[in-house]
């Protein structure tokens, strides 16, 4: 009795309809194996053809499905899966890169940061904070820009071609303090040129009185999926002390790539 109690008053919480057909549609597309005409959703749900039609448009817009031009049949994205994938690999690099940059932040005493690029930015995962009394603070969560900040450069130096112009064409190169690099062509001398140090530099180019070091890290495919960056004020990262930490950072990246399974495929 005491179940039967429950299931009715779970069936009477109010439920968006809308919302329910649409996760239906998902996953009755995630159990077929071809591409699906708006007819066939609608004949296996028992929707109506046209209610059918606007959720998959809706979805389409949200990317979680895609229409074929020729055959005008929807197909499922991998945007409902990367939900799930991106919070798992998040923690995965986490776990992987927090202890190897405590080490860092003790070898260098400067603040190291964890960062991604998502959505045309560079984002913080996470900081390990100086020991200095006079520390730069980035909180998880904080941006930059892709232009003008070292981990930002370190992913972009190594994604696929395509995929790098995809994120810079049409950018907008703007200009936050005077070493700001604010040229396309002058900005590509400069990634091309870090990749024989192995390590990326940022001279004040986002924030006065701050510079930076950055390496990247590769998953297992070799994909680089973050960066590790020493930041501090300019009076305390002078050329020796770039030089210094840039080869440091590198050798902490080098051992997070590892553990994330970077040069296995290789062996």
């Amino acid at each position: 009795m005491l179940i039967s109690m429950k299931s009715k008053r779970t069936q009477k919480l109010p439920l968006a309809p809308a919302l329910v057909r649409g996760l239906d549609i998902l996953e009755d597309m995630h159990a077929q194996i071809d591409d699906q005409s708006v007819s066939a959703v609608a004949e296996r749900l028992t929707l109506p053809v046209n209610s059918t039609l606007r959720l998959l448009m809706t979805l389409e817009h949200k990317g979680y499905v895609e229409r074929d031009r020729d055959s005008l049949k929807y197909r499922l994205t991998h945007k409902a899966a990367s939900l799930a994938l991106n919070g798992v690999r998040e923690q995965s690099l986490l776990e992987a890169s927090l202890p190897l940059m405590r080490t860092l932040r003790d070898e260098s005493g400067e603040t190291v940061l964890l960062s991604i690029i998502e959505h045309g930015m560079g984002i913080v995962l996470e900081q390990i904070q100086s020991l200095h009394i006079f520390r730069f603070v980035c909180n998880p969560g904080a941006c930059h820009a892709l232009h003008a900040a070292a981990p930002a450069k370190a992913i972009l130096a190594h994604l696929p071609k395509d995929e790098r112009e995809r994120l810079l064409d049409g950018y907008v190169f703007k200009s936050f303090t005077a070493n700001t690099i604010t040229c396309r062509r002058k900005f590509d001398v400069e990634l091309n040129r870090s990749r024989k140090l192995g390590y990326w530099e940022d001279h004040a180019e986002e924030f006065d009185g701050i510079c930076c070091v950055a390496a990247p890290i590769f998953n297992c495919n070799g994909y680089p999926i973050a960066a590790v960056t020493v930041t501090g004020p300019t009076s305390r990262m002078g050329s020796d002390e770039m030089k210094k930490y840039g080869a440091l950072v590198a050798k902490c990246t080098s051992d997070i790539s590892k553990r994330m399974g970077y040069g296995l495929l290789d062996s």
